[in-house]
């Protein structure tokens, strides 16, 4: 079918609300009921033959949503009306519900106060609770399958990767359907272990975290090790990436994402408890205009201009924001202190041995040589402001609870900068040196050597 159809069965289209890679999702009306519904239509006639196989996997999540609806009735769980699945197309008509997928607020410019954030994940596992107390684990839980409004009520949709823990069946593997989200899945899923309802709380927990954070718990370059630091790798602090979180919440995402699932939460209920127990200091939203200001701030530095966006937000969440008089020493030569900044504004002066040997200008990097040097770790140089100045504090601390590709970035720009600030030196050395040797040979580039016989 091409272009948006007209009606789809009995239910008028009025517009389209959303696409997926398989499904179109469209707000209609039924023409015996005022309230408007969204259907979730799927067609068949427009794949190709060879697609028949995937066909027949729709089908079969069709179905498994329908089942998973006969059973659900549930305040935070989307209401599914009706499931009609015929040879060309299929659709599912279910309650339309005005609300943003929580992909929404998962990255950092975007990131909910932490007090709202709980609130949502607190109606999610008495939802999950409430699920499988009917026999029902959702096995997909993921940002893009819950949906909030403005006024944070919530509802979870997408059971179409539901298994009913009451049926036994070799077919209800879910490695071998491979469904899921691969960085929300949890250790057992990956090992295609039997699943109960732990599972969902894992994955839960990983949601929880990425909406705190504004990043995922594990990330990698390739799925392998991305697999191998679910399976082995602690969960890290969120209270560290984001100064808002109380440290209870990281006790409660450790237990969530516990990789021996005799430690984690048992159900829903239990992880609901531990989550309604935590105090909050309630902080004016508003108050995230100064991180968009910062954001803004760093992205124009040139020592940031090969950051991803991405990356420069977890700049403005591990980095300390300093201010110093002029003449105020920042560091001082010798010292094993491995903090380094990043000039926002004003000017320092590097010296060696009581005597200058450089000034550092905004957009520019000071005091790295310490943390750079893996073997003495020490500051080759002592610096000192000319001017007040701004600066960002980066200690390797933090650091290390930034992504890979953050960490590559800010790797790659201070070993450019120390070489070129050797490139200085060697200039200005060479300028006070004694005349070079005048070479008598010469090996040239791209001539190739022989070997003489004697």
């Amino acid at each position: 079918m091409s272009g948006q159809p007209e009606r789809i069965g009995k239910y008028k289209v009025l517009r389209e609300v959303g696409r997926g890679a398989t499904a179109t999702v469209y707000l209609a009306e039924n023409p015996f009921y005022p309230q408007a519904v969204a259907v979730k239509y799927i067609s068949f006639r427009d794949r190709a033959k060879d697609e028949a196989k995937w066909n027949r996997r729709l089908l079969k999540l069709l179905r498994a949503e329908e089942a998973a609806a006969r059973k659900l009735d549930h305040p935070n769980i989307i209401k599914i009306f009706e499931v009609v699945i015929q040879p060309d197309e299929a659709y599912i008509v279910m309650e339309y519900f005005p609300g943003k997928s929580l992909e929404d607020y998962c990255s950092f410019e975007k990131m909910l106060p932490v007090h709202r954030t709980t609130s949502i994940i607190f109606k999610c596992c008495m939802a999950l609770d409430y699920a499988y107390r009917q026999g029902i684990v959702h096995r997909d839980i993921k940002p893009a399958n819950i949906l909030v409004d403005e006024n944070d009520n919530v509802k979870i949709t997408d059971f179409g990767l539901a298994m009913n823990v009451h049926k036994k069946s070799d077919q209800d593997s879910t490695f071998i359907m491979g469904v899921g989200s691969p960085a929300y899945m949890s250790p057992e899923q990956i090992k295609n272990y039997p699943l109960n309802q732990k599972t969902d709380l894992y994955s839960l927990g990983v949601v929880f975290f990425h909406m705190l954070t504004g990043r995922l718990p594990f990330r990698a370059k390739n799925p392998a090790q991305l697999v191998y630091k679910i399976i082995n790798t602690d969960t890290p602090s969120a209270s560290q990436l984001n100064p808002n979180v109380p440290e209870a919440v990281d006790t409660v995402i450790r237990k969530a994402m516990e990789k021996d699932l005799y430690s984690r939460y048992k159900n829903g209920a239990e992880f609901a408890k531990d989550l309604s127990g935590i105090q909050f200091k309630i902080y004016d939203e508003k108050d995230q205009v100064s991180d968009n200001a910062r954001f803004g701030q760093i992205r124009k530095l040139p020592f940031f201009t090969e950051f991803e966006d991405i990356e420069i937000w977890e700049v403005v969440r591990i980095s300390s924001w300093r201010v110093a008089d002029e003449m105020t020493q920042l560091v001082r030569e010798g010292s094993t202190d491995q903090r380094f900044g990043i000039l926002i504004e004003g000017d320092v002066e590097l010296s060696i041995k009581g005597r200058a040997v450089g000034v550092v200008s905004a957009g520019e990097s000071f005091g790295e040589s310490a943390y750079m040097d893996y073997v003495e770790h020490t500051q080759s140089v002592s610096v000192v402001s000319k001017t007040i100045v701004r600066y960002i504090e980066i200690t390797p601390a933090a650091l290390a609870l930034a992504s890979e590709e953050c960490l590559d970035h800010f790797r790659s720009r201070l070993i450019t900068t120390l070489v070129k600030r050797l490139n200085a030196a060697e200039a200005l050395i060479g300028e006070h040196g004694k005349p070079a040797l005048k070479a008598v040979n010469q090996t040239l580039s791209g001539v190739e050597l022989q070997l003489m016989d004697d």
